[in-house]
């Protein structure tokens, strides 16, 4: 019997054969696409229906692809030949708010952004903020370790999760972690699963960690340097003077051209980068003013605004970043992080690689935990080779420079070939052996994150 006739007979409505959602199912936002089509697309309702598909796939040999909004930028939940895609999307569900506790209890396909308008009518929210808010879900952000706008402040999803529900490959369901404050008991299974890319389980639900939403007002200071390196020196500076912005991004001058075109904004002074902060809490106006005078005396053109609603305003010209890039072509949006310190190397580095091979990379930066997007722009639809030898190089910088292939972003197809470059032949194979525990079949997102050559 096929497997698809078996999923079909177990699962009935909820696998999905239709052309055009098969055809979705090979591509995420990186811009790569998985070889062939998929088998199915099942969309699963409840925890059941997870557990049934991972038992069928076990008992079947076949590989499944984990999926959620398919907003990821690493091409970790693309889909292809002989594989089950596992779509957790129609998951939403709020099962538990706890004001007291500070948690909530939730399934992993509730968007960011439809998460926090229902945490918000309690006083409440969860921190993680990536800028895709508004189309990526929280077990998206758990698989991927995503980061986003607000980190340097608030931190990143590991440091919002308390537990997590996992589906193993054969089809058994554990609950990782806790709902207390503390809890140390044991290997804790619950950081490892985060940012693992659906190579260990299925994530079915999380316990997360919330916050009271922040008292007082918001306010925005922009400021506009000569070039990127004289704004990333002053945001380094920021840093540096031991007061901590919730937001502080960082865009270089082609990313602001870019946006400011997009919007119909006038064009911004040729060369120009540009500093956008917001401060928050009972303290916001006092670290603003300070913070606007760092960076005045860093040489920034500097404006603060304590009006919200204006703060948001300026923030989306930062926030359209995406958008602007995909109108100039297809773009390849890579993932950096250096010490922030290391901020205005890292830029060098950019600079001369844009040199040496006649691009331009529009770059913008969470200037406040140091990590970079670099956007590689060509035409067609796969990543020409000449681009590949210039990210290459970009990589290796990062890494000369005490820092990371991938902040938020996850290694997924995209960036596999050189993980064991960053980690070392012996972590590398450790990680490896890792995974083959929690799936010894091989069957769980297989050829992401490792080579499967390797």
């Amino acid at each position: 019997m096929s497997v698809l006739t078996l999923l079909k007979e177990s699962l009935g409505a909820l696998v999905d054969t239709d052309e055009a959602v098969l055809e979705q199912a090979r591509a995420d936002r990186s811009g790569h696409a998985a070889a062939g089509r998929p088998i199915a697309v099942v969309h699963a309702e409840r925890v059941e229906h997870v557990q049934q598909t991972m038992r069928i796939a076990s008992h079947t040999r076949t590989p499944v692809v984990i999926r959620g909004a398919g907003t990821g930028l690493a091409g970790a939940a693309n889909a292809g030949s002989g594989e089950i895609v596992l779509s957790l999307r129609r998951m939403t569900a709020i099962r538990e708010v706890r004001p007291d506790d500070l948690l909530a209890v939730v399934e992993p396909g509730i968007l960011n952004a439809d998460l926090n308008t229902e945490l918000a009518r309690q006083g409440l929210w969860w921190a993680p903020d990536p800028a895709s808010r508004d189309i990526s879900t929280v077990g998206g952000n758990i698989a991927t370790g995503a980061g986003g706008l607000l980190c340097a402040k608030y931190g990143v999803v590991r440091d919002a999760v308390l537990g997590i529900d996992l589906v193993l490959a054969d089809g058994r369901l554990l609950h990782l972690g806790h709902r207390s404050v503390k809890g140390v008991t044991g290997l804790d299974l619950t950081a490892l699963v985060i940012g693992s890319e659906g190579t260990l389980g299925v994530v079915v639900g999380a316990t997360l960690k919330l916050r009271r939403l922040v008292p007082g007002e918001t306010c925005t200071v922009v400021a506009t340097f000569p070039d990127v390196r004289a704004a990333a020196a002053a945001s380094a500076a920021v840093t540096a003077a031991g007061v901590q912005p919730a937001i502080m991004e960082l865009m270089d001058a082609a990313s602001l051209t870019a946006v400011h075109a997009l919007l119909g904004l006038p064009a911004p002074t040729p060369g120009a980068a540009q500093l956008t902060i917001q401060t928050d809490g009972p303290a916001a106006r006092a670290e603003a003013d300070a913070i606007a005078e760092i960076l005045r005396s860093h040489g920034g053109v500097t404006v603060v605004s304590h009006d919200r609603a204006e703060g948001e305003r300026l923030l989306a010209i930062r926030r359209s970043m995406h958008a602007a890039m995909a109108s100039l072509g297809t773009t390849l949006i890579e993932d950096v992080s250096v010490p922030r310190s290391a901020m205005p190397a890292m830029f060098d580095e950019i600079a001369r690689i844009e040199r040496e091979h006649g691009l331009t990379i529009p770059t913008v930066a969470h200037a406040g935990d140091g990590n970079l997007h670099p956007n590689f722009l060509f035409e067609g639809p796969d990543v020409p080779p000449e681009v590949w030898v210039a990210a290459d190089e970009l990589f290796r910088a990062a890494i000369r420079l005490g820092g990371t292939l991938t902040g938020e972003h996850g290694i997924g197809v995209l960036k596999r070939r050189w993980l064991a470059e960053e980690l070392g032949d012996d972590q590398w194979q450790l990680q490896r052996q890792i995974a083959a525990v929690f799936d010894p079949l091989g069957i769980l997102n297989p050829g992401k994150v490792f080579s499967p050559d390797a």
